[in-house]
């Protein structure tokens, strides 16, 4: 359902944020960057809609019989891979008289608060298709598992045997996996575990804000929000087939005059009217995933594979 009359008011912040004579210190989490935007390809999109050229057909080369024999020809085929850019935004509506009496500045509070909420949708979208744009291709989970790039977990001896199964499936379809994404917490799961000479197969990475190494590749933990425990433990992946395309950063635009309606017409707030400002954030971002013919696929394969959940043991009564 659509929603217009969200505005932050005394009661969203209570005390906690207009103390009486207390530390303006607020006790948070840092916000989390999106894994997608992170990791994937950047293009810059000077439109809305832009085509990227992929290979779709491999060229030939043949043996000649002889010393006369004739050469046979060949070609190369391209076909063209649209990135569409889609719009994010909110609007957020802050009185004026609760600005001024919060003990912290709300809309530097405010900012990477909706920075994070865009990345959540991103991450969402592109991984497992929540809430994703029509525009955008089938997501990374469900796209991979109707390749049949899937392994349920348990399927082998341990999960780093799991891992290395599927990265070798997808790898094996001529797209080389160079990175992994999960759950958060995944790190703890992995420590123990060791490849047949006793070797750690996992490297957790003590510098802050650094993704670890799963089989010496990058481990990210989607810590957006935006993971689906239910449907991926892990999804082993070729990042360079993963294009994200930017039409428009993110902007941040405070207005002291204007109206807020609903879907209907109804003016739901008047700024000027009110004694109010609103900060309004737009991104325009699309993405995409390029399964460019390779010579073992034949046009076949899909550049990521998944780890799904231990199936649920079946109980007799």
């Amino acid at each position: 359902m659509a929603n217009y009359n969200d505005i932050i008011g005394r009661p969203d912040v209570a005390d906690a944020l207009i103390p009486d004579g207390v530390a303006t210190e607020i006790i948070k989490e840092a916000p989390k960057n999106s894994a997608i935007l992170t990791n994937a390809k950047r293009s810059r999109l000077s439109t809305k809609k832009t085509k990227q050229p992929v290979l779709s057909t491999l060229p030939e080369a043949y043996w000649v019989d002889g010393d006369t024999g004739m050469k046979q020809t060949s070609k190369a085929v391209w076909k063209n891979l649209n990135i569409v850019a889609e719009e994010l935004a909110v609007i957020v509506p802050i009185p004026d008289a609760l600005a001024d009496d919060a003990g912290i500045n709300l809309w530097e509070e405010v900012k990477p608060l909706i920075a994070e909420a865009i990345a959540y949708k991103i991450d969402a979208a592109a991984i497992f298709g929540v809430d994703k744009p029509d525009s955008w291709p089938a997501a990374i989970v469900p796209a991979a598992t109707k390749a049949g790039n899937t392994l349920a977990q348990g399927t082998n001896d341990d999960l780093g045997a799991d891992v290395a199964a599927i990265a070798g499936k997808v790898s094996a379809q001529g797209y080389p996996v160079n990175g992994f994404l999960s759950a958060p917490g995944l790190n703890w799961e992995l420590i123990g575990l060791r490849d047949e000479q006793g070797r750690p197969i996992y490297s957790p990475n003590m510098a802050v804000g650094q993704p670890s190494a799963l089989y010496g590749f990058p481990l990210n933990e989607v810590e957006t929000g935006g993971w689906d425990p239910d449907k991926a433990k892990i999804v082993a992946l070729d990042w360079s087939k993963q294009v994200v395309g930017i039409r428009q950063d993110i902007t941040y635009d405070i207005f002291r005059e204007g109206v807020i309606t609903d879907d209907a017409g109804k003016v739901i707030i008047n700024l000027m009217q009110q004694d109010m400002k609103a900060l309004r954030v737009v991104m325009r971002v699309g993405w995409t995933t390029a399964t460019p013919t390779t010579r073992i696929s034949k046009g076949k394969g899909y550049p990521a594979g998944v780890i799904t959940p231990p199936a649920e043991p079946t109980t007799t009564s």
